[in-house]
């Protein structure tokens, strides 16, 4: 066997959980070793019986001096065992579990681990974990035993017996890769010996030192990786420096044109934007700014500089409403410019605009004479090549045949919502255009800088003048009559609409306490019956979407109950409220999003949360969205109070960027980069390392 072997193709057994494999990130043979337990139970204290007290946590070991099944009176089957270590004997109980007896027989030296109860006058191991010990051997007993992220079907159990015997069998070919002085420098584990530690730990002290090694290895190979990506993209020459003080004037008219002036963030971002445009080598710039910092005011001045230059722009969204927002900004703010904007989304009929003389070729169509499309539907359809300036759209842009001519600048807005192959795609319609993506996520720059460090990153860190703070509320369960009635106030006197999200579109059986958006709609418009209200999720079609936007947007609808689908790409002005379902399911940084959904005009704005946990902590971390309005900040607290999954799931929708470190080790962050830098100039000296950082490229999620 070989560690890279796929699970499919080691054994049958491996072949029919495959599948459930597969959702714990288990693919090869080698992604059982590195499955890491998430904790340990303490199971390394060996008690003798006779000194056995209720209430205790402990691990019997002994003889097997009787096993049987029994029936109690309503039918139900137990097992019942008596065990004996020379010292005295107790007696041993399972429910419902009559597969133990084919494992364990009379006679048998077993190793019982579990919680001394009290029946009957006298003590019992109830349920307890058990196994035959094997040449004085265990593994889910008389130790530190791991537990480890589950799915169906799958147990802890079972994985910590796939991980020993992969462990006696392979350990000899777990070859150490990083450079004997880096290991002495750091102070590592050697990388077997890690790796036997984190699963069968000899001491907690062991456990935290093996996971400290492998944490620095996907950090520091991560680094590595993104050295590569780096210089890959530095030593490419674009040919397409874009003119910048030719064209002073007409930046400064269209600045002038804006009805705010720019924020100082937003001024030093475009200069270090232009700054990269004007080179010939390829711009790779990430733009992350706070909800409503003015990051596609950012991009549309460097998609105008574009078109002065005579090139094509592609602004790329994951959404169609998001796709939509960005075609409607762009279109009011660069059209009366002469820049040409064209829409392409997947689920839109072609729409035309006769004003400019520009062609499209349909299939089963005839050329449109003095027209344009607003809009491509499918695939059916192949755009004439000079036809637009700008083309904003979701992944159509890539498999659409939609054809650029002179494509220099690419926008990728929420970037980390799109493959790597779809990035690289789009990037391949022109001739190693500049690309800029922009993200909304709040994360904290050394984070960023982790994760992005192949991008060089520009920060928005200043909200316009005037912006106010939206006012935000944890409201107790005992007051949503109230603030029912409130809304529906606000709402008639200031003439104002509203959000009422809920996180998921139909109620889930496991999740009754959830509230589902289709079942609240029906019973919010009882609560609000004066008041039009309006759903929107991501089932809707297109067109129905369409429709609840433009009516949320020309005021035919009051209350719009959504799922998070609004998170990114709603900008409605007069929309004041924004009441959240459930809050204690979104992370902060995603709450944060939600709120910047509401605050965008000049009224104030009031953001209302509701649960019904009455976790003193996750009621705290909720209070805390009260002060704190800044996103990095919130993204931080949450990496102190939650863990890095929050941020993780925000950033890569559920799936895990690091398996094994955490965001939140900003030290090792830190020592990890500073060797990667050192240690990149040297890599051909080590191959076993220059393999693992190629693999590692191989299957990250990067957006490089």
């Amino acid at each position: 066997m070989s560690l890279q072997m796929s699970v499919r193709e080691v054994s049958k057994t491996y072949k029919m959980y495959a599948g459930r494999l597969e959702k714990l990130g288990i693919i090869k043979l080698e992604d059982f070793l590195l499955h890491i337990p998430f904790r340990y139970e303490d199971y390394s204290v060996i008690s003798k019986i006779n000194q056995l007290s209720q209430g205790e946590t402990v691990t019997v070991q002994g003889n097997v001096v009787d096993i049987k099944n029994e029936f109690t009176r309503r039918f139900k089957k137990l097992q019942k065992a008596k065990i004996s270590d020379g010292t005295g004997t107790i007696d041993v109980i399972w429910f419902n579990q009559p597969f133990i007896l084919n494992t364990v027989k009379r006679g048998d030296k077993v190793s019982l681990s579990g919680k001394v109860g009290f029946f009957g006058n006298k003590l019992i191991l109830e349920s307890p974990d058990y196994e035959v010990v094997i040449q004085n051997r265990t593994i889910h007993t008389g130790r530190l035993v791991p537990i480890y992220p589950e799915t169906r079907g799958i147990s802890s159990k079972w994985l910590r017996r796939q991980v020993y015997k992969i462990l006696n069998e392979e350990k000899q070919n777990l070859n150490e890769y990083l450079p004997e002085r880096l290991i002495r420098d750091e102070s590592l584990m050697d990388y077997a010996r890690a790796i036997e530690q984190i699963h069968f730990p000899d001491s907690i002290d062991n456990a935290n030192k093996a996971r400290r090694r492998l944490s620095f290895d996907e950090l520091f190979l991560l680094h590595l990786s993104t050295e590569k990506v780096k210089q890959e993209w530095d030593n490419v020459s674009s040919g397409q420096g874009f003119l910048i003080s030719k064209y002073d004037n007409d930046i400064k008219a269209f600045l002038g044109s804006l009805p705010f002036e720019l924020t100082n963030a937003q001024k030093r971002t475009v200069e270090e934007i232009f700054e990269d445009l004007k080179s010939k080598k390829p711009m790779n710039r990430l733009l992350e700014g706070e909800v409503g910092s003015g990051k596609t005011v950012v991009a549309a001045i460097a998609m105008y500089l574009a078109y002065l230059n005579g090139y094509q722009s592609a602004l790329m969204a994951p959404t169609e409403i998001l796709a939509q927002q960005h075609y409607q900004t762009i279109q009011k703010l660069l059209g009366p410019f002469g820049v040409h904007i064209q829409l392409f989304t997947s689920g839109e009929k072609p729409r035309e605009i006769h004003d400019s003389g520009y062609k499209i070729k349909e299939k089963n169509h005839k050329p449109a004479r003095r027209s344009y499309a607003s809009s491509v539907a499918g695939g059916s359809s192949i755009i004439n090549r000079k036809s637009f300036n700008i083309a904003v759209g979701t992944h159509s842009l890539i498999y659409n045949k939609v054809e650029f001519k002179n494509l220099g600048l690419v926008v990728i807005d929420e970037q980390q919502r799109f493959g790597v192959e779809q990035r690289a795609l789009i990037r391949e319609k022109g001739n190693n255009p500049h690309l800029l993506t922009m993200t909304a996520t709040p994360i904290p720059r050394t984070i960023a800088l982790t994760i992005y460090g192949n991008l060089d990153l520009s920060m928005l860190d200043e909200m316009p003048k005037g912006r106010k703070i939206v006012k935000t509320w944890l409201v107790p369960p005992e007051k949503r009559k109230g603030a029912y009635e409130w809304i529906e106030k606000e709402i008639s006197q200031n003439k104002t609409q509203a959000f009422i999200i809920c996180p998921f579109i139909e109620e889930s059986e496991s999740m009754v306490t959830v509230k589902a958006a289709t079942k609240e709609f029906e019973k919010l418009k009882e609560v609000f019956p004066k008041l039009k209200l309006g759903i929107l999720h991501g089932k809707l079609k297109s067109t129905e979407k369409e429709k609840v936007l433009k009516d949320f947007r020309n005021n035919r609808i009051n209350i719009l109950v959504a799922t998070p689908v609004v998170e990114v790409g709603i900008d409605f002005p007069n929309a004041t409220i924004i009441m959240i379902e459930a809050s204690e399911r979104f992370g902060l940084a995603q709450l944060h999003q939600l709120r910047g959904r509401v605050g965008r005009g000049d009224k104030q704005s009031y953001c209302l949360l509701f649960t019904e946990s009455l976790n003193e902590n996750t009621l705290r971390r909720l209070k805390s969205m009260e002060s704190i309005y800044i996103g990095a900040e919130l993204a931080e607290l949450d990496l102190k109070l939650r863990g890095p999954g929050e941020l993780q799931g925000t950033m890569q929708h559920g799936r895990d960027f690091l398996k094994i470190a955490r965001f939140s080790d900003v030290p090792l962050i830190e020592s990890t980069k500073a060797a990667a830098k050192i240690i990149f100039n040297e890599l051909d000296k080590y191959p076993a390392l220059k393999e693992k950082v190629l693999e590692v490229n191989s299957k990250k999620i990067s957006p490089d």
